[in-house]
């Protein structure tokens, strides 16, 4: 593998300065994966090169708990059944705040990307997209975004105190559809930025 895509997520004991992250075996950057100064629960995406023995390192400047989700990876270029990335306008394909017939989600629901403005190609593997939640109450446990089949154990953000948040994602398809699950009833806003295909 030459790189991951993953999606961290802190849940500080505290103000958090920063989290860092960087393939192990090089030097520590001087950058930031995600801020939490407020000690809120916050997730945020990245792509991290795999560093000696396919690990990557992690530091944050303040106590915390650390979860990372694997969304994806790339792998050299020419394996069997490689994905390219392809770039398009970016294209809002929901946003429930005005869809009468796509209301303001809450449990899980089946979206259609290609069904809107966004054509996809027949070919599609994979869908590099933007996610912002507006919480309609004051607590949002967490929004989840998958592919077809179990609803994974993993979180694309979180927004415990009803606060707007986006985060982006790379999600698999083999459909043109994708599903998302919120805990708590949010309207949620989805913009495509780029999909893979062969």
């Amino acid at each position: 593998m030459r790189a991951y895509s993953l999606n961290y997520t802190v849940i500080p004991h505290g103000p958090l300065g920063y989290l860092s992250t960087w393939p192990s075996g090089s030097a520590q950057p001087v950058v930031s994966t995600l801020n939490a100064p407020t000690g809120s629960v916050t997730a945020n995406s990245a792509i991290v090169p795999a560093g000696l023995n396919g690990a990557v390192d992690v530091l944050t400047t303040d106590p915390a708990d650390v979860v990372i989700d694997v969304n994806g990876y790339f792998a050299p270029v020419g394996g069997t059944g490689g994905l390219s990335l392809r770039g398009i306008s970016p294209c809002r394909f929901l946003d429930t705040r005005n869809d009468s017939d796509k209301p303001a989600l809450s449990g899980s629901r089946v979206v259609q990307v290609g069904a809107n403005n966004c054509k996809l190609p027949s070919s599609v593997g994979a869908l590099l997209m933007n996610a912002t939640v507006i919480p309609i109450s004051s607590y949002l446990g967490y929004l989840t975004l998958w592919a077809d089949g179990v609803m994974p154990l993993a979180s694309t953000l979180n927004s415990l105190d009803g606060s707007i948040v986006s985060n982006g994602a790379i999600v698999p398809t083999t459909t043109g559809s994708i599903n998302v699950f919120s805990t708590n009833t949010t309207e949620l806003v989805l913009d495509l930025n780029a999909y893979f295909a062969p």
